[in-house]
């Protein structure tokens, strides 16, 4: 934690310069920024059923596009039908 004491006869414009470098020497500012938006791992069995997902969504889709009735309304349709 970073902790800076006000000094006699110090301005606040100068504590807080003072405070705000070292926020940055520190590298807390940029350890925050990294870990902003930062996603959580998939567990095995999330990634093995999003893989499957996808291959089922793929299946019907290049059956779709055989049969030359592929566009993105159906598309939106095939993917509603498979998630529930």
């Amino acid at each position: 934690m970073i902790e800076v004491k006000r000094k006699d006869r110090e301005s606040p414009e100068s504590l807080i310069r003072r405070f705000s470098r070292k926020i940055q020497q520190s590298g807390v500012l940029m350890r925050a920024r990294r870990m902003r938006f930062r996603a959580d791992e998939k567990s095995k069995r999330e990634m093995r059923e999003g893989a499957m997902y996808k291959v089922k969504v793929r299946k019907v889709v290049n059956k779709l596009k055989k049969m030359g009735k592929f566009d993105d309304q159906t598309f939106r349709n095939v993917k509603k039908k498979l998630i529930k």
